[in-house]
């Protein structure tokens, strides 16, 4: 496995090629606009608190605007995390971003074999003793489905479904 910062997706050529991203449903300003609005919101109604007598209010909702800040800044730093898979005439690569560490594993396309929970909850590539998690930004369905897909590309069965997210090959 080699690491490194900067998430770059490598293009390469490939028989299949699967990214998956985090759901991201607000862009970093309008994280910052929401943070602003309930800031706003809940520091005046606290204020409004304090200015007739319960001023113990103010510092409970300062605690909780920083948890608020904490957690943004923490969905921001994984927005631009990511998984690609790419499966090659004889080779799998997995590209992994991780808040900007940028990590690759390969494994021979003819050894790979996928492992998967019944339940979805677990999904990996398995070949020569060793065991790759995958799937990490899907949901428990979208894994098996996921599970199903690569099964056929490892084996070379050639297929027309689309993947749960909606993109095809």
């Amino acid at each position: 496995m080699t690491a490194g910062t900067g998430c770059i997706d490598v293009s390469q050529a490939a028989e299949f090629s699967l990214v998956a991203r985090r759901n991201n449903s607000l862009s970093a300003s309008g994280r910052l606009r929401v943070f602003v609005f309930v800031f706003a919101v809940s520091i005046g109604i606290a204020s409004a608190f304090a200015i007739f007598g319960a001023w113990l209010i103010l510092p409970f909702a300062g605690l909780e605007m920083l948890v608020l800040y904490l957690a943004f800044r923490e969905i921001g730093r994984h927005a631009g995390d990511y998984e690609r898979i790419a499966i090659g005439r004889d080779r799998v690569r997995v590209e992994s971003c991780e808040t900007g560490q940028l990590s690759h594993d390969e494994l021979s396309r003819h050894w790979a074999r996928v492992v998967a929970s019944r339940d979805g909850r677990y999904l990996a590539l398995r070949s020569h003793g060793r065991e790759l998690a995958i799937g990490r930004h899907r949901s428990d369905e979208q894994r098996l489905e996921l599970a199903r897909a690569l099964a056929l590309e490892l084996r070379g069965v050639k297929r027309d479904a689309k993947l749960a997210d909606g993109h095809s090959r």
